[in-house]
This record gives structure tokens, C-alpha cells and sequence, in this order.
């Protein structure tokens, strides 16, 4: 039953979305199977770390997926986990998970990837103070309470008690190659989810000095670091000689790391890149004129929205968020910013993911009587405080959200300032430590194809990626029966009561889906884009001379 189930749930969430773009100029259908050599070089923004376990940043991700192999990897036309290092998960209640591992896989300095090597890096991960930023992936997995113990109030002033273990007790071997994962209720997605990057094993060597892990990682997939990071200029990779599986295309990838996407796209244009997995909303027209059948375009599945700090007395009220967003009318700024090529955001899950509803999300359609209204009840807004937005610098999300601030204050006479000075590295700690002074920007796609990605991670109690740090019992109580609901119906049902209560809540103001766009050159033979994790740069073949 659980194998039906869980392929049912992908599967249906797979056919909604647009398949890859593989694009070339080859006719031989064995070609594609070939390394094709040579340097793929791609634009890149600063990651936060390289190692899996403390980043889920889009830049860090595109690293890591080349340097890291986990249980499973999704499928590059259809978005289903297929099995990559694991040679079998199953379960009989889908509470109970076998892992059973492929033999012969190594890490780069020889460490063997063997059932110690996850057993290890979970349990680091999910240990509290270690405040790993993918601890909360770990939550499902029975003990978490005890490595992990919650803040009993909150954000409050009370502290967490201290762990009471430093190790999951869910998590057992077997033997070299097999362990059990007991979670703490039934969940069909399991074996989806550990594709996500947070659930890469780790070595011995890694986990003895995390920070020299961070900068040079020791991997265990297809590429491994060549020399060092070079921070705010190049991280390059060539072909691991360790890696038995499946060798990436490109002989080396080089990500150029700029500082903005504008700069990207002017080396773009003068040749100095391959690849950009994504450009500038301005410059759209541009390249589409310029690039016409190098221009990739895939229906969006990742979220642009307002983040409401909801540690500060202003917001506490909902009516003042409702108010908030019922003051910004998304498609005229989609139309104005973005050529109307981005979706206005309507709900919380992706339009193109099974469960998603247009419209649940009554307060995204401006209606400025109604947010005067709300205002009002909520006591109007403190006489002459500014509302500060904030956003990241380097990806011109200043020119929607100077949009979204005049709406605001034309429809409620709320004055404004934008705060785009820091880079996104910088902007994520100040993300993590809560220090935001007024609504962030901050954008969201799916880890894994299962809609509950859309929830959990975001507005879970205990969700590290909880950047509003909304929490609401009920809530979580029903991402809990979706978890363990006994048919996909039943879950998607149980989701997306779960969805109503954020959508009344509004911790946070959806605002856009973003249509994928990426350009590749000349050089590249065919282009390769993942529907779940982007560019698949491994997988892109350069042109031979």
C-alpha cells in the first residue's frame, strides 16, 4: 500500500508540473550517455555554507548537489525520487523505514558512505546545539524531542531545557550497509523527502571540523572541490575520481560568484558564462529578443512573499497583516515589474502542485476599503513609525517591493523605507537571528515534490526555516494527520485545512510565483533543467570542437 501510495503522490505532483528542457543539437541518441568534457561555467550568488546540514539557500543547494549524493535524486523529466544511493526503502506501516545502501561508494578523503556515515550526520543535524539550519528536516524522526527540546514559550524569554540525548533514538543499524528509521508517526512522503540536500550524509573528517567542512567540503558525489572557495569571486569543481556512479558531463563547473544579477547578465552577454539560472526581471525582453530558443522558461513553483516579524508588537494583530495585504494588488505590480510574467500569489502551494486551490487566500486580492476596515479595528498603525521593508540586494527585488511599499502607502498613508543593502549571505543571519526591524522578502521552493514543502518548512512550531516564527497548535496538529493519513486524498485534504489557517492568519504575504528562467550559450550541446532542484549542471554537455 505504501508503495502505491507514495508513487500516486508523486506522481500526480510530477504531471503537473512542465517536464525538463533538453535542448541540443545532437542526433545520436547514445551521445547524451557520453561525458562531453570542458569547463561549464555558471553564474552564481554567494552561498551561505557547503555543508548540507547548515544551508538551504539556492546558492548553496547548486553547489552541494554536485560535491553530495543522498538516498534518492529526482528524475529529470518527471520530478519522481528514484532510488541513487539507496538500493531500497521500504516500510510495512510507513512508520518503520528500512534503508538498505548500495556497496562500493566512498567519500573523497576514502571514508566509506556506509549506514554510519547517515546514521552520524543525522543525528548531527538534528542535535540542538548544534543549530544546524536543516535540523528541523529531522523533526518526523522519533527522539527529536529529546535532542531537540522546544522553547516552552515560544520566542519568549524562557530558554529551551538542554537535550536529554545527543543522538535520535529513532535511528538504528542494522549493518554496514542497512539502518531503520522509526518516525514518530506514519508518513507516506518519507522516501521523497530525503532527496532534499539537508539529508546528504556526511563524513567522519567533515563532522570533526564542521568549519573546515563549511569551505572545503569532502564529498561523496560526482565533483569534488578544486582549491579553495574563493568567497564573493569563484567556487570551482572538477570530476571526482572517487565517484563510481554515473560521471557528470562537463570535465569542471565554474561558478562565478557575483554580487548582482545585473553583472551576471552583463558577463552573459560578453561570453564569459554559460548558464544562468536565472536573469534579471528587467532584462527579460532583452533576452528573449537576443536569445530566443536559449532562453528557458518553466512554470513557476517558487514563492516571493512578505515576511511578517511577528516578534514585534506592530504585527501581532492579524487584522493589521490582513490589513497589509489587502492593500497590494499583486498583478498590476507582476504587470509593471516583471512584463506580467510571474503568477500572483493566491494561496500558499504552488499553482502547479497537486492540492493547490486559486483563491484560498482571501486576502491577496486588493480591496482597500476592506484593509482600511481592518486597520481601523486593529487600532490604525502607530502615528509616525515607518514601515521598514527589507529585502536582499543584488536581485533587484527593491523594484517590487518599492511597488508594494507605494501601494501600502497610498491605500492606508502608511509612510515606508526599503532597506536593500546586504547580501544574501549577510541577510540570512540576519533572517535567522529574528533582527529584522519590519516585512522581509525572502522567497521559498520546493525541496522535495510533495506539497506539504510548501508548510511545514515554512510555518511549523519548530521549523528552522519558520522566518516569522508563527506558531499555532492547530496547525501543526493537522500537518501531523496529513502526515499520517491513510490515502493521499486524505492528506491532501488535512494540507490544506492546514493551509486555511495560514491564510487567515497571514504570517506571511504571498505575493508571486516566479517563473523559471534560465539562458545557456552557444557552447552548451543540450540544457538541462530538473523540475525539482533547477539547472542540473552535471547533467548539461558542452559542445566538443
Amino acid at each position: 500500500m505504501q508503495g502505491k501510495l507514495l508513487k500516486a503522490a508523486v506522481a500526480t505532483t510530477a504531471a503537473a508540473m512542465l517536464m525538463t528542457a533538453c535542448t541540443g543539437s545532437s542526433d545520436d541518441p547514445e551521445e547524451g550517455n557520453k561525458q562531453s568534457g570542458g569547463t561549464l561555467r555558471v553564474y552564481a550568488a554567494e552561498p551561505a555554507s557547503l555543508r548540507p546540514s547548515a544551508t538551504d539557500d539556492e546558492p548553496a543547494i547548486y553547489v552541494i548537489r554536485q560535491l553530495y549524493r543522498g538516498l534518492v535524486k529526482y528524475n529529470t523529466e518527471t520530478g519522481e525520487p528514484e532510488n541513487d544511493l539507496a538500493e531500497s526503502i521500504t516500510s510495512d506501516d510507513q512508520k518503520l523505514w528500512t534503508i538498505k545502501l548500495k556497496d562500493g561508494y566512498t567519500f573523497e578523503n576514502g571514508e566509506p558512505v556506509d549506514a554510519d556515515s547517515f546514521v552520524r550526520s543525522w543525528n548531527y543535524t538534528a542535535y540542538g546545539p548544534n543549530a544546524e539550519k536543516n535540523g528541523y528536516f529531522m523533526s518526523r524522526i522519533a527522539g527529536i524531542d529529546a535532542v531537540q527540546p522546544k522553547d516552552p514559550d515560544g520566542e519568549g524569554p524562557a530558554q529551551a531545557p538542554a537535550p536529554t540525548a545527543e543522538t535520535l533514538s529513532g535511528l538504528k543499524k542494522v549493518d554496514d550497509l542497512t539502518f531503520t528509521v522509526e518516525l514518530n508517526a506514519p508518513f507516506s512522503g518519507f522516501p521523497t523527502i530525503v532527496g532534499y540536500s539537508g539529508f546528504f550524509p556526511m563524513a567522519q573528517a567533515c563532522l570533526d571540523d564542521v568549519d573546515a567542512c563549511s569551505e572545503t567540503p569532502i564529498g561523496n558525489g560526482p565533483y569534488k572541490l578544486d582549491g579553495q572557495w574563493e568567497h564573493e569571486i569563484e567556487i570551482n569543481l572538477v570530476r571526482s575520481d572517487t565517484w563510481k556512479g554515473e560521471p557528470g558531463k562537463p570535465d569542471a563547473i565554474h561558478y562565478r560568484i557575483f554580487a548582482d544579477v545585473d553583472s551576471g547578465y552583463a558577463a552573459f552577454q560578453a561570453g564569459e558564462l554559460d548558464v544562468m539560472y536565472t536573469i534579471p526581471s528587467a532584462r527579460f525582453n532583452d533576452a528573449k529578443a537576443s536569445y530566443g530558443d536559449r532562453l528557458y522558461e518553466q512554470e513557476g513553483d517558487s514563492l516571493n512573499y512578505v515576511g511578517m516579524p511577528l516578534w514585534d508588537d506592530s504585527f501581532k494583530d492579524k487584522r493589521i497583516r490582513q490589513a497589509l495585504s489587502l492593500a497590494i494588488d499583486r498583478q498590476s505590480i507582476i504587470d509593471a515589474v516583471f512584463d506580467g510574467r510571474n503568477v500572483a500569489a493566491t494561496g500558499f502551494i504552488a499553482p502547479i502542485f497537486d492540492g493547490a486551490r486559486e483563491g484560498v487566500c482571501t486576502y491577496c486580492k486588493q480591496d482597500v476599503e476592506k484593509a482600511k476596515e481592518l486597520l481601523a479595528e486593529a487600532g490604525g498603525w502607530p502615528e509616525g513609525k515607518k514601515l521598514i521593508l527589507w529585502a536582499n540586494a543584488g536581485n533587484n527585488h527593491e523594484d517590487w517591493l518599492q511597488a508594494v511599499g507605494d501601494q501600502i502607502r497610498n491605500a492606508l498613508g502608511i509612510d515606508y523605507e526599503l532597506k536593500v543593502n546586504l547580501q544574501f549571505a549577510e541577510y540570512l543571519e540576519v533572517a535567522d537571528k529574528h533582527d529584522f526591524t519590519g516585512p522581509f522578502r525572502l522567497g521559498w521552493g520546493p525541496d522535495y515534490p510533495f506539497l506539504e514543502t510548501f508548510l511545514t518548512p515554512l510555518y511549523g512550531s519548530n521549523s528552522d526555516g519558520n522566518n516569522t516564527t508563527f506558531s499555532n497548535a492547530e496547525f501543526d496538529k493537522l500537518l501531523a494527520q496529513g502526515d499520517s493519513a491513510p490515502s493521499l486524498d486524505e492528506a491532501i485534504s488535512l494540507y490544506q485545512q492546514a493551509e486555511d489557517i495560514v491564510a487567515e492568519e497571514m504570517p506571511a504575504l504571498p505575493i508571486y510565483w516566479r517563473k523559471e528562467t534560465a539562458l545557456y550559450s552557444e557552447n552548451v550541446d543540450t540544457f538541462v533543467w530538473n523540475p525539482v532542484s533547477g539547472a542540473a549542471y552535471g547533467e548539461i554537455s558542452l559542445k566538443q570542437n
